[in-house]
């Protein structure tokens, strides 16, 4: 029996070996399997990094393949020689724009252009039967140039107002542009009244081309075809065959077919002007007729050369572009968001392409060196790599723990930092001498911490910085430069890119939202509306999708293939000087109150207070009775004055002293503060010409109106009064309600 027992033992025990060598050569066969399969089977790839903007693409081809002009070179040398050149030279240098209203989207589009270009203008509301405000003052004009948002608001004027607008724009050389934007209830042809030229409106168009023949280009570049739909499906195009008109962009009609993509050559459709040049030749008058609004990127561009063109190019900036590419927080950054080595094999290799198309293109590296080494493996090699081709790029330094200069109240615990990053530098052979450094989220550069400046210029010899908060973040456009305590402050741009925005298909928007940026849009509106641009980037984007070498490799392809303008590039030093020739006017800091922004609240100083500013001003030249006011005010029980001075007695001399140097936080703490303008913008005694500029702002048609009826129940008590008392009626009395009642 116990044989027996033994003997069903060693079968189950060899039946369980069986069973466990069967599941293991099952799992051999099915890894094979599976492999097998995945190997044979279709590859699951990472996303490719997007690629920039390839080369302009001529597309204008016939059956054959070979391009062919859509203009002679005969053609454009012939028109552009029969164009008349502007001479606006007996005119002050300012716009007079005419819109719908204040609120209207292409008025405040057109704005937006003339502030980032800093041009001068005054917008008035296009007058339907009203007067027209006045043009000239002693024989000269007092615009350049006249845009109408409404092409229609110019040509039904009323007789008599169109005569005297024609007749000014004759004698002073001033030109007129004009907007005409179709909706569903325009007629889809016209004739324009006054002009031999017709219209057809609400049309789809496709393709576009800049005609090379139109005298006005000059930033722009008559590329060659661009295929596709234009945008929206209302646009107006014009028809003349009179000779003083010139077209400038062409489309074609759109096909019937959505996907039905033109097979004949382009000679064989029609191009049809969606703008058109008036070359004066009709009555003297130079004008440029848009057939929509600016929301077509190529209309902006065109707008810009024409208010160059017909105000003789007194309106308009040079070609010269001067960029610079900052990458801030180096070293800095979350672990999956840094550099590799691959990144600065292509940071290095896009910088070279770019130094073809870009002379002396360098990126600009900010360095916070307590970061160094603090991401993965892979990253750290790529601090390395970095560190061994320091020579090819700049640098500049941020904080050497990154923090905010405005919480350090001591100049010494500030450059105490200072020296641990400067120290860092030494050490890994990193250039300190470009005289050139950013604050971490721009603290204490604007609203000034007069601490970092004195840091800066004590352990880094700094002589310029950059911020996006002066005077405002928002808009950009209104973004200037300053000078204190001898640091040159440029401003600074943003270019799309954060700190989160490191892969192409995850963009805010989408990705077509970037493309769009760069390909027309606010992106590529910087570059040509600004001399002067520093872009703000982050590591992050030189990292996995690389959005940062993307976007501006892309960019200046494509302002090389729409402009003329020369792109360069300058150390920060020679591009502050540069910056500050171009706009000297910018040297002195406009200060405000920190308390009026947000954003500029959170980076000021907590040991400075908003409590220390006067409640409101009194500022005035000499004798213009400041003085008196001043004592008037002085006499009611709730207003405090400034304490006087035993040299400038009541005066504070803000403005005109070192005081106003010491920024904002060093001022009257009053209530009240009168201020005397001793500035070389007020001549004493030059009353007329102070009055005059006033009165260009602020016409005595507007002013007397209001203050007319302001007081004219005061007035009528008045003239009751006296004739009770018996007392005969001033002159001026009598006047004044003569013309009040008659009004």
């Amino acid at each position: 029996m116990a044989g027996v027992r033994k003997l069903a033992r060693v079968v189950r025990h060899q039946g369980l070996h069986r069973l466990i060598f069967a599941l293991i050569l099952f799992c051999l066969l099915s890894m094979a399997y599976l492999a097998y399969h995945v190997s044979a089977g279709p590859k699951i790839k990472e996303a490719p990094v997007p690629l920039p903007l390839g080369d302009c693409v001529a597309t204008s081809v016939v059956g054959g393949g070979q391009r062919t002009p859509l203009f002679l070179p005969s053609q454009v040398s012939q028109r552009r020689h029969s164009a008349r050149t502007a001479d606006t030279s007996r005119t002050e240098p300012v716009v007079l724009l005419f819109v719908e209203s204040i609120y209207s989207q292409l008025g405040q589009e057109i704005v937006a252009i003339l502030e980032s270009s800093r041009f001068h203008y005054r917008t008035e509301i296009a007058p339907g039967k009203g007067d027209m405000p006045p043009l000239a003052w002693r024989g000269r004009g007092r615009y350049t140039l006249i845009v109408y948002e409404n092409l229609l608001k110019y040509v039904n004027l009323d007789s008599w107002n169109r005569q005297l607008l024609d007749k000014y724009c004759q004698d002073y050389g001033v030109g007129i542009i004009g907007f005409y934007r179709a909706n569903e209830n325009s007629p889809s042809s016209a004739q324009l009244r006054g002009f031999p030229l017709f219209l057809r409106s609400n049309l789809p168009l496709w393709d576009y081309k800049v005609n090379p023949a139109a005298p006005l280009l000059y930033i722009t570049k008559p590329n060659e075809l661009e295929p596709g739909p234009l945008p929206a499906d209302n646009w107006t195009i014009f028809l003349s065959n009179h000779s003083t008109y010139e077209p400038v962009l062409l489309a074609s009609p759109r096909p019937a077919e959505p996907n039905q993509l033109p097979t004949h050559s382009h000679q064989q459709r029609a191009l049809l002007a969606t703008v058109m040049q008036d070359l004066g030749l009709h009555d003297g008058i130079q004008r440029v007729f848009f057939g929509g609004s600016l929301s077509f990127w190529l209309h902006k561009l065109l707008f810009v050369d024409a208010v160059g063109y017909l105000t003789g190019r007194r309106l308009s900036l040079s070609l010269d572009r001067f960029l610079l590419v900052d990458v801030d927080d180096i070293f800095v950054g979350k672990e999956g968001t840094r550099m590799k080595v691959a990144d600065v094999e292509a940071l290095l290799h896009t910088q070279n392409k770019l130094r073809s198309l870009v002379p002396n293109f360098t990126f600009n590296l900010g360095f916070s060196g307590k970061f160094f080494h603090t991401g993965t493996d892979e990253e750290d090699e790529g601090d390395d790599t970095l560190l061994r081709h320091r020579q090819e790029f700049w640098w500049f330094p941020h904080m050497w723990s990154h923090m905010q200069p405005h919480l350090f109240h001591n100049v010494s615990v500030l450059a105490e930092q200072m020296r641990l990053n400067r120290q860092f530098a030494q050490e890994h052979g990193i250039p300190t001498d470009m005289g050139y450094a950013v604050a971490p989220h721009h603290s204490g550069v604007y609203p000034v911490h007069s601490q970092l400046y004195e840091a800066w210029k004590s352990v880094w010899v700094i002589k310029v910085t950059s911020t996006e908060e002066y005077p405002h973040l928002r808009p950009a456009r209104y973004r200037r430069g300053f000078i204190h305590n001898g640091i040159q402050v440029l401003p600074r741009q943003t270019c799309g890119l954060f700190t989160h925005t490191i892969f192409y298909k995850d963009y805010p928007g989408g990705p077509q939202e970037l493309d769009k940026s760069i390909r027309g849009g606010e992106l590529f509106l910087t570059v040509l509306l600004n001399p002067v641009s520093i872009f703000m980037t982050h590591l992050s984007n030189y990292g996995n999708d690389r959005l940062g070498l993307y976007t501006f490799e892309s960019l200046v392809r494509f302002v090389q293939c729409w402009t003329h303008l020369r792109l360069q590039t300058l150390p920060p030093v020679r591009l502050a000087q540069k910056y500050f020739q171009i706009f000297p006017d910018e040297r002195d800091p406009l200060w405000q109150n920190p308390c009026h922004d947000k954003r500029h609240k959170d980076i000021w100083s907590k040991e400075k207070t908003c409590d220390r500013l006067p409640k409101f001003l009194v500022i005035g030249p000499q004798k213009t009775g400041t003085t008196a006011l001043h004592s008037f005010l002085g006499l009611h029980p709730a207003i405090t004055s400034s304490f006087p001075s035993p040299i400038t007695f009541e005066e504070v001399q803000f403005f005109s002293g070192p005081n106003y140097q010491r920024v904002i936080s060093a001022g009257p703490s009053s209530p009240a503060a009168l201020l005397s303008l001793h500035r070389p913008a007020w001549r004493p005694g030059a009353y007329s010409s102070h009055l005059e500029r006033w009165l260009h702002h602020y016409q005595p048609s507007q002013s007397r109106v209001f203050l007319s009826g302001y007081y004219r129940e005061q007035n009528v008590e008045l003239l009751r009064m006296l004739k009770r008392l018996g007392q005969p009626l001033p002159i001026w009395l009598r006047d004044e309600l003569h013309n009040a009642s008659w009004s």
